[in-house]
């Protein structure tokens, strides 16, 4: 969000970064043409609240009758007039917020043109050093054999977008979410378990309201939302804060469950566990001075990549074009892992600079000197990084030649030591009757 004095100061500015991204350059020209008006109304309550301060005091009281209730009528239809046009302010006022709140941030001069993802540039590869399965299969049916991933079951506890991980597989997610939180401690951060619902003060602040309530679950009653991302509460912790040069940059990590709507995205991705509703993501958080974050977002990119890296698995990165940026970056890269079981590159973080975008929104500002006014900060954030499309990698990249998955070496000690993830044995009637029980041997079987 940018104040609108920086939008009188810099009109041009904003009109090149709107054209950048496609946007309409004459939404600059509709906020000068509010805020020339809210302030001429402004001017013009002022002097008639002169005026009725002038008619509060007159006429003296041994003044005539008529002469008194003449001024008592003036001062009357100045309150009443400056009622008008106070109502009138108000709603400018409103009407100039949400054209602020609905502005985009400026793309960096280091993001690349272009109009849409078909333009962004990839700027890193990592290929495997084990070699890839020759005839990869789609997770969702290595998942079914083993038994491991279970969407029917997700389906009747709460409904399409729903997902169980059963066994084997709810361990391996397990064991990622403490391989990531283990890996970003090394590199210097703070772990916070922040609030799962939040309010619509945080939403707005960190740029999800109003641009993506529809995406969200909201809590209509207490007004709270659950949370899309952690970035939302973890950036929120330091709202209407000052910070000092020497805090920074100060490095937040939050493992959260997140949940998204995705309005209007249904049936796009039906097969499987790429596009779902809820998912675990541990989430990287900074705070940064303005001429630093440059410098800290490629940091803040290596810590996401040293994730996909360590878990040798094939990823690109995308230096995404101004056409593709979120609207609330500056710069962002993207991290794709490649599925070949479904033959598509998958997006597992997003690693972008924000610069003073939610600070002004947030209020977090940066005071250098005691003497000196508080500037406001940048934040970034990068996930580090999101399942479930993590756990779509490994089924489709560590399948043997014997249709076993192997477990990345990063992780085997998590899970007991084992090299592979074990078959869950199916129960029940339903499973019986399609020849998947396993048979009656009179020893009970045993996933482990």
């Amino acid at each position: 969000m940018y104040p609108m004095a920086y939008v009188r100061e810099h009109p041009d500015l904003l009109r090149a970064g709107l054209v950048a991204r496609g946007r309409d350059p004459g939404e600059i020209d509709r906020l000068l043409e509010l805020d020339r008006e809210r302030r001429s109304l402004g001017e013009d309550i002022n002097r008639l609240r002169a005026q009725r301060n002038t008619a509060a005091h007159r006429p003296a009281p041994a003044a005539p009758a008529n002469v008194a209730e003449a001024g008592r009528a003036e001062f009357g239809q100045l309150r009443e007039r400056i009622r008008e046009l106070e109502t009138k302010s108000e709603s400018l006022e409103e009407r100039l917020r949400t054209g602020l709140l609905g502005l985009p941030q400026i793309p960096h001069s280091s993001v690349p043109p272009g109009r849409d993802a078909t333009e962004n540039v990839v700027v890193a590869e990592h290929a495997m050093r084990r070699a890839a399965p020759s005839a990869p299969r789609p997770h969702f049916d290595v998942g079914h054999e083993l038994n491991l991933l279970d969407e029917q079951r997700g389906v009747k506890v709460a409904g399409e977008g729903f997902y169980v991980l059963w066994g084997d597989l709810a361990r391996l997610e397990h064991a990622l979410i403490r391989y990531m939180r283990q890996l970003h401690l090394s590199h210097g951060y703070v772990e916070v378990v922040p609030p799962i619902l939040i309010n619509s003060t945080s939403m707005q602040g960190t740029g999800q309201l109003p641009k993506f309530a529809e995406d969200s679950y909201q809590v209509q009653l207490d007004d709270l939302w659950l949370a899309p991302t952690a970035e939302v509460p973890v950036t929120n912790l330091f709202r209407d804060e000052v910070l000092l040069p020497e805090d920074l940059p100060y490095k937040v990590m939050a493992y959260t469950p997140c949940f998204r709507r995705e309005a209007g995205g249904h049936g796009v991705e039906t097969r499987g566990i790429a596009r779902v509703h809820q998912f675990d993501k541990v989430e990287l958080v900074n705070f940064s001075t303005p001429e630093d974050s440059y410098a800290q977002l490629e940091t803040l990119r290596g810590e996401a990549e040293a994730v996909l890296r360590g878990l040798d698995l094939p990823y690109r990165v995308l230096n995404l074009c101004a056409g593709d940026l979120p609207e609330k970056a500056a710069k962002c890269y993207d991290l794709e892992l490649w599925a070949p079981g479904v033959s598509r590159w998958l997006e597992v973080s997003s690693v972008s600079n924000f610069e003073a975008y939610q600070s002004v929104r947030t209020n977090i500002r940066l005071r250098r000197a005691q003497a000196q006014k508080p500037e406001y900060l940048h934040t970034l954030n990068g996930s580090g990084v999101a399942l479930p499309r993590l756990v779509i990698a490994i089924l489709e990249n560590y399948q043997g030649p014997d249709g076993r998955i192997e477990i990345p070496e990063a992780l085997r000690e998590e899970m007991g030591g084992a090299r592979h993830l074990r078959p869950l044995p199916f129960i029940g009637e339903k499973a019986l009757s399609q020849g998947k029980h396993p048979k009656r041997t009179g020893t009970e079987s045993s996933p482990r």
